[in-house]
């Protein structure tokens, strides 16, 4: 196969970005490789790696956007524990990947919601609500397939709803408001084709992950478990998902708790880079001596804990022992190499 040097940019579409990779092919299907026939049911390193162009940032109301895109791509779409592919089309031309995230604390926000409006020359050419999605290079993000109408100058419109997910501390109050940007988008097929792209058969299936890109932007890696807020109690792991757990004196701004008492945290995240792991549902029961909680973890959004599933308990002596199940996996679409993982997730304990 013949290879050409990796391209340092792409003229006005924006600077390319491939970690680990300095080569581009210069023939290659957009589907990409087949997809591995002994996928293992846990994250893997993906049949060929690729990188993105940035397009634009912009800021409207209380959130930062940006726009990136690449080579149209096969992805996986969850629906309770269904995980179904999503292949390229004839008609696709590029896939188009946002993030969202709090431009006062750099933290990524999930669960926002976003629409994506494309038009060029004031003609709409394409609109629809895109995935929530996971990838090993950019963590949580929003992403789709895209049809384009040729060469030109495009603008993007990225709206976004108010969250519903419980927020705390500086959180509390805030993200509750739409707000919509829009992003000027210069495309040609050249500039795309000219985006890295490399074939990895040599590592495809391992038990690793791509590293995170740097794109000038925030990511959704969580803090290690033993740097969380509070008093960190340890780490278990079910479905390949890491479930690092840890307690605050009191529960933060914001959590309905009128007797006080203890706050429990469960960070989730993907092993390797500690990318969060969203829209779950997160059932917990914690003895000691007797059940102390028997309940569900609430979704929530906090500045210095990050996203993570939480509730107030009375207490958590040392010694307790907790059980942790996960009913609903993350629904979030995935790109190759997470589309096995965070699905089939059974119940795990850890002794805090």
């Amino acid at each position: 196969m013949r290879r050409r040097a990796f391209l340092s940019g792409v003229g006005t579409a924006g600077a390319l970005a491939l970690a680990g990779c300095s080569e581009v092919v210069e023939t290659r299907s957009l589907s990409g490789p087949p997809v591995l026939s002994n996928r293992p049911d846990a994250v893997y390193f993906p049949t060929h790696v690729e990188g993105m162009a940035m397009t634009g940032r912009a800021d409207a109301g209380e959130y930062a956007f940006a726009l990136m895109y690449s080579y149209p791509h096969r992805f996986w779409t969850v629906t309770g524990g269904e995980v179904t592919r999503t292949p390229v089309e004839e008609a696709d031309d590029v896939h188009l990947m946002a993030t969202v995230w709090d431009p006062e604390t750099g933290t990524v926000l999930p669960e926002t919601g976003l629409d994506v409006e494309i038009s060029k020359g004031g003609e709409l050419v394409s609109q629809e609500v895109i995935y929530p999605m996971l990838s090993q290079p950019m963590g949580f993000h929003y992403g789709a397939n895209f049809g384009l109408d040729g060469d030109g100058e495009y603008e993007v419109t990225v709206s976004v709803g108010g969250t519903n997910t419980r927020r705390t501390g500086s959180f509390d109050g805030r993200f509750g408001d739409p707000a919509r940007a829009t992003i000027g988008f210069e495309y040609s097929q050249s500039d795309r084709d000219g985006i890295a792209f490399e074939e990895t058969p040599d590592r495809a299936g391992d038990p690793t992950a791509r590293e995170p890109m740097e794109m000038g932007m925030p990511n959704s890696v969580l803090p290690p478990a033993d740097e969380l807020p509070g008093d960190p109690r340890g780490t278990t792991e079910t479905g390949d998902a890491v479930l690092a757990v840890t307690t605050l004196a009191a529960p933060p701004a914001g959590v309905d708790a009128p007797d006080g008492g203890t706050y429990l945290a469960v960070s989730a995240r993907t092993p390797y880079n500690r990318m969060v792991l969203p829209a779950m549902a997160v059932e917990a029961t914690l003895t000691a001596d007797g059940t102390l909680f028997d309940g569900a973890l609430t979704r929530t959004l906090d500045p210095d804990l990050g996203y993570h599933y939480g509730a107030a308990v009375d207490a958590v002596p040392a010694g307790a022992d907790l059980e942790l199940r996960v009913p609903t996996p993350p629904q979030v679409a995935r790109h190759e190499g997470y589309e096995t993982a965070f699905v089939g997730m059974p119940p795990t304990e850890l002794t805090l």
